[in-house]
């Protein structure tokens, strides 16, 4: 028991100072020119936050996260196949494939998918 205290502490004495070392050598630089660039959103860090963005940008955006977690959806549908009969499966594919198609015709007519405007 003794023995397991004296590896515990030892190991923690270890990782700080591995810790401790890795901040005293780190080069650090708070100007640094990627961390300060503005990453894939186009804003600028140093400038103010409360700017006005495209609502375009964001309904794409939007409309990418409905249509990236359908195809999540979609594979339990897969194993569904498996485990049921096909006329259950095939009715609840095609109730899926109609809340989507209604949704696409729905950002389709309202002029969601049009990039320019």
């Amino acid at each position: 028991m003794l023995m397991i205290t004296y590896l515990s502490i030892l190991i923690f004495l270890i990782s700080n100072i591995m810790m401790l070392l890795s901040v005293i050598l780190s080069k650090k630089t708070f100007s640094d020119r990627e961390k300060s660039s503005p990453f894939e959103c186009g804003f600028d860090p140093k400038s103010f936050a409360r700017i006005p963005f495209s609502i375009h940008f964001f309904l794409i955006t939007v409309i990418f996260l409905i249509f990236d977690v359908e195809i999540a959806l979609i594979f339990p549908i897969i194993n569904l196949f498996k485990m049921t009969n096909f006329y259950l499966w095939s009715l609840t594919s095609f109730f899926f494939i109609c809340i989507l198609i209604l949704g696409l015709y729905y950002e389709w007519n309202q002029n969601m998918l049009n990039w320019t405007n």
